[in-house]
């Protein structure tokens, strides 16, 4: 968005001098003006069309833990299922192409609601979001770290002058957690390993498959729904390594939200695993249920980062 800002800018300027000088300086104050707004702006609701053109549309960001494809067949039907029963609202999937991507929306309040790993939500409370709820299941939030099953690593140690494939160095529990992981193991991960990181949790897992890295380190959900959709290539890999767990990701809501659509989203996503409903769409996740949180429930996380810092970063 500040390429195409900067570049019309740039292009106006150009045809300037043909102009008069009144006239090419009134133009240059306001397009001045024009291009610093569209720095400062944020993201609004949209209003649906038709009928129910005054009900706001609220944007729904996820965390890029599978690509785009994968996250709108995964989430789709969920935010299909809450705008079914939404008052007065609407929710709109968006999707970012990469961590990098998602994660400078968020800290730019560009979604109203967002789904965001432990990492980026303590980030995110100083650009006016709040946690009012969580993904359950905090035993599952860990790394796992996968190798081939033909490539002779059997321990820690092993790995020392391999690569190791990431998915992005915002990944909490796919890159961040298993680098700490390893460090704890005798590894100086600054100097051992060469990081590879490739963009998403199935790149990586297929970078190790292909042989480009030695190993590679995701999350059980994206690993999960690989062995699921790729079960010959998953037969090639296993799990050698676990790291601790840590708090699952969080759903975060910007502060200009009115309390009353918050309240109509959480009722409705804490309530789906108790129908058959809910529960099919959890199972697209995958995940047993959502529960409720507050920014307190992520105190472990700065703790966590402290620590990570220290010995890795």
């Amino acid at each position: 968005m500040r390429i195409r800002e900067h570049s019309v800018c740039h292009g106006l300027g150009r045809i300037l001098p043909g102009l008069g000088c009144l006239v090419a300086g009134l133009a240059v104050l306001l397009l001045f003006a024009c291009c610093k707004d569209a720095k400062k702006s944020r993201y609004s609701p949209e209003y649906a069309a038709g009928a129910n053109s005054k009900v706001p549309v609220y944007l729904f960001g996820v965390d890029a833990g599978f690509n785009p494809q994968r996250l709108t067949e995964a989430y789709g039907p969920l935010i299909d299922y809450l705008n079914g029963k939404l008052v007065d609202a609407k929710l709109q999937l968006e999707a970012s192409r990469s961590y990098e991507s998602f994660t400078e929306k968020l800290y730019d309040r560009h979604f109203q609601f967002a789904l965001a790993n432990p990492y980026q939500t303590i980030n995110s409370f100083k650009h006016g979001y709040r946690v009012f709820g969580k993904r359950g299941e905090d035993d599952k939030f860990r790394g796992i770290i996968l190798v081939r099953k033909d490539s002779g690593i059997q321990t820690v140690a092993d790995l020392k002058g391999k690569t190791i494939s990431f998915p992005s160095p915002l990944s909490m529990a796919a890159t961040m957690m298993p680098l700490y992981y390893l460090h704890t193991h005798g590894l100086d991960v600054n100097r051992d390993i060469k990081r590879l990181y490739v963009g998403s949790h199935e790149s990586a897992i297929m970078n190790v498959y292909l042989g480009r890295s030695a190993a590679a380190a995701v999350w059980p959900p994206p690993w999960l729904a690989f062995v699921e959709r790729n079960p010959q290539i998953a037969a090639e890999l296993v799990v050698k390594w676990e790291t601790p767990s840590l708090i699952n990701n969080a759903l975060l809501v910007r502060d200009d939200v009115p309390q009353e659509v918050v309240d109509q989203v959480a009722a409705l996503l804490f309530s789906l695993h108790t129908h058959a409903e809910g529960r099919a769409l959890l199972a697209a996740l995958p995940l047993e249920r959502f529960e409720r949180a507050t920014d307190a429930t992520y105190r472990p996380v700065y703790e966590f980062m402290e620590k990570y810092n220290a010995a890795v970063h």
